[in-house]
């Protein structure tokens, strides 16, 4: 948890406390980067950009306890923005990735590392709108708002999504011993 004092110091521009607070979120925003994005410079661009807002806009957040849902929305509007600016934002049921090629690699139970790894799979679009809704709590109406796209489009990406990611666990995790 962060404190008050801490998010204080950082908006004195302490540079020790900025450092600190980095230290502290760099592990927790960099898996949240890594569901929207997968090219490690597209990971870091979308995480540098998220922590100088975060260090910038420290005035605006009301309540320390709110403050890593706050980081989080920000390093996923980052995200977001990497994603149009590369256009690869485009819903599309197309587009599904090669399967994994080894079904023996897959462990006794299934974490959910195991689900990050399989979303990768998906076309980029489901794989967003499935990370907005499941993982961060986004409403369809929300996710419309943000994606530009109607409810209707969210909630089909969804759907899609899960009925892949559920062939995918079938596929590869419950294979049965030869």
């Amino acid at each position: 948890m962060i404190s008050e004092k801490l998010l204080t110091d950082c908006r004195a521009m302490q540079r020790s406390a900025q450092r600190q607070l980095y230290e502290y979120m760099a592990p927790k925003l960099y898996p949240v980067c890594r569901r929207y994005l997968s090219l490690e410079g597209e990971i870091e661009e979308a995480m540098a950009d998220a922590f100088y807002t975060i260090l910038t806009k420290l005035d605006q957040l009301r309540e320390a306890a709110a403050f890593e849902a706050w980081a989080r929305r920000i390093a996923v509007n980052y995200c977001l923005s990497v994603l149009r600016r590369k256009g690869n934002l485009h819903l599309s049921l197309d587009g599904m990735k090669h399967e994994p090629a080894e079904a023996g690699v897959w462990p006794a139970q299934l974490e959910e590392e195991d689900i990050l790894r399989l979303l990768k799979y998906l076309p980029e679009g489901c794989r967003t709108v499935f990370n907005l809704f499941a993982i961060e709590g986004y409403s369809h109406k929300e996710i419309a708002a943000m994606l530009q796209i109607s409810e209707g489009t969210s909630k089909s990406q969804l759907n899609f999504s899960r009925t892949k990611l559920k062939e995918l666990v079938q596929q590869f995790y419950y294979q049965k011993e030869n």
